[in-house]
């Protein structure tokens, strides 16, 4: 009973890899741009999950994989500044947020 109640590797690599395909999917399937930019975000977070697990259940323990998170979390801070800021001059010019009216790249 109390292996059942042990979270291991695998789980987390399990969760890791679903967060990872909804994103994916979010990406894939979904047409505004503000959805697909968080479908993004929720994969850079599966990979975060990912390095973290491996970080903790490595034979010998060590902080890189946390320091390597912290990096990538500052980096995605930065992106979401810019990409959000672009989305709203975006969406100021076009009046639309969906991407199928976002055919061209010339303002």
């Amino acid at each position: 009973m109390n292996a059942l109640a042990e979270v291991t590797l695998n789980h987390y690599l399990v969760l890791s890899g679903i967060l990872f395909t909804i994103g994916m999917a979010g990406v894939m399937l979904r047409r505004s741009i503000l959805v697909i930019y968080m479908c993004l975000e929720l994969m850079l977070n599966a990979a975060n999950l990912a390095l973290v697990a491996f970080s903790r259940f490595a034979e010998h323990p060590n902080l890189n994989g946390h320091m390597m998170v912290f990096f990538i979390i500052t980096v995605a801070a930065a992106e979401v500044a810019v990409g959000l800021a672009l989305i709203v001059a975006l969406f100021r010019l076009r009046q639309t947020t969906s991407i199928s009216d976002l055919t061209t790249l010339k303002f």
